[in-house]
């Protein structure tokens, strides 16, 4: 337990990793290290085709570079300092340090929800709208919407940041957790009151985000799925599908974590179970985005196969 006997600001946050796993740091170090190397590689790869090969020049594509930037700076956010902490046991984070990786983890987790409906938009007019489509999602709207996608959900978590940020806590608060995640960090404080105040406040924003843009990407892919049925040519109705497998697959994966973030807070668990949950969440998505996208979608896998191994095996030219 932490000594809240005083009453100065806090000048450091210990934090715990997994309580349960403390001869495993080595194993731990391992794991996450190629769990971030294959989220960068695979970010990078999809940002790389999409910026190089013309035929992905679409919003669609241009939506999925933005998201693959969230990915890498997501990731950023949290694994290097897991990374520390398992290898060299650099478990201390300063007060200001753990506030900006709190605002960071929360800001993108808030941005990837919402670029997720602005690209749900996007499928919904090429689908539902396909003669005005062109015209309505030109360059200077998908730049609009993806500006506002990031702008307006950096800018929700801090109030609430700052606000934790005021709370009573002791000179070197324990936080049992991984990285400095909201809900971890306020249980670490000294006041009660205070602490299931903000509580309550960080979990009712946090489901705004997260079931408000659910329900607006259901909606668009109700509208989407109503005029797919309206095709006539069975091989019509498979193609407009398929341009929606991958987003649907990630927008699955997005929610499932939460999901399962949100099961384990209100379960009575272990606390190594309570921060799994956050790390799975914090990881997940980000490795299995460039792999759904390379798998499911046949215009990124060509253009995979055709910049990549082909920058980096040219055809031998005969002398």
């Amino acid at each position: 337990m932490n000594n809240c006997t005083s009453n100065s600001s806090a000048k450091d946050f210990y934090l715990t990793g997994f309580p349960s796993l403390q001869d495993f740091q080595i194993p731990l170090f391992i794991v996450f290290l190629l769990f971030y190397l294959l989220i960068l590689i695979g970010n990078i790869i999809i940002i790389a085709v999409v910026v190089i090969d013309e035929t992905l020049q679409k919003p669609m594509y241009f939506f999925l570079t933005n998201l693959s930037v969230l990915d890498i700076l997501f990731t950023t956010t949290t694994i290097p300092k897991m990374l520390a902490m398992f290898l060299v046991n650099a478990k201390t984070i300063s007060f200001h340090v753990c506030f900006l990786q709190m605002y960071c983890f929360h800001g993108l987790t808030v941005t990837e929800s919402f670029l997720l409906v602005v690209m749900s938009y996007d499928r919904y007019e090429a689908i539902c709208n396909p003669l005005h489509y062109p015209v309505k999602m030109t360059k200077k709207v998908n730049i609009l919407l993806s500006t506002c996608a990031w702008v307006i959900a950096l800018l929700i978590p801090i109030p609430v940041i700052f606000q934790t940020s005021q709370l009573t806590y002791a000179e070197k608060t324990i936080v049992y957790h991984c990285f400095c995640d909201h809900l971890a960090v306020v249980q670490a404080a000294c006041s009660d009151f205070s602490s299931a105040l903000q509580t309550f406040l960080g979990f009712s924003i946090a489901m705004t985000v997260s079931v408000g843009p659910l329900m607006l990407v259901t909606l668009s892919y109700v509208h989407i799925i109503i005029s797919i049925l309206k095709i006539n040519s069975k091989v019509g109705r498979s193609k407009a599908f398929s341009t929606c497998t991958s987003h649907l697959i990630v927008v699955g994966t997005y929610y499932s974590s939460i999901a399962v973030a949100y099961v384990s807070y209100r379960a009575d668990l272990p606390i190594d179970i309570h921060v799994m949950s956050n790390v799975v969440f914090a990881i997940l998505t980000p490795l299995l985005n460039p792999l759904i996208y390379t798998l499911r979608n046949k215009e990124v896998k060509c253009a995979v196969k055709k910049v990549v191994i082909l920058k980096i095996f040219p055809p031998c030219k005969n002398l």
